[in-house]
């Protein structure tokens, strides 16, 4: 399975990306999401298939959401880990 997605980010969010189906769009966005966004600015395009690696999402999880939703949230990293995380 192939899916052609745009991923779009936020200057009023560091690393707050949105990942959305190129033939769905804005459309299947919710209202709420988008003004909390703010101004959508795009990064790229890429084909997303099984085998390809994204930095920081897992790409069977975008591309269910994609496929479902019409869109995947990948959310900014914890500024801080969580104290059991350096062991």
């Amino acid at each position: 399975m192939k899916i052609l997605c745009d991923i779009y980010k936020t200057a009023s969010k560091d690393e707050m990306y949105l990942y959305l189906c190129r033939t769905k769009g804005f459309k299947s966005v919710p209202e709420v999401l988008l003004q909390s966004f703010g101004e959508p600015i795009l990064v790229t395009t890429l084909v997303l298939t099984e085998a390809k690696k994204l930095a920081r999402a897992d790409v069977t999880k975008v591309m269910a959401d994609l496929s479902v939703k019409g869109f995947y949230l990948q959310m900014p990293p914890p500024k801080y880990p969580k104290a059991n995380d350096s062991q």
